[in-house]
């Protein structure tokens, strides 16, 4: 809880930042993004079998 005080504190009162980001550092935060949304669409299309029979089997009606 203190970590996430802490943090808001600093994003709440910025001080001036004398910091430079270059045009390549647009491209390189839309590479990231774009890299985690293919690893976790990957990562769901090797886990859908498993979690679909996971939920049909907890939803189906036992005889």
């Amino acid at each position: 809880m203190r970590l996430i005080i802490f943090g808001l504190f600093f994003l709440i009162f910025p001080r001036v930042a004398h910091a430079y980001l270059d045009p390549g550092t647009g491209s390189y935060v839309l590479q990231i993004i774009l890299a985690a949304f293919v690893g976790v669409a990957f990562t769901i299309k090797i886990y859908w079998t498993k979690v679909k029979t996971f939920f049909v089997n907890l939803f189906s009606k036992k005889s």
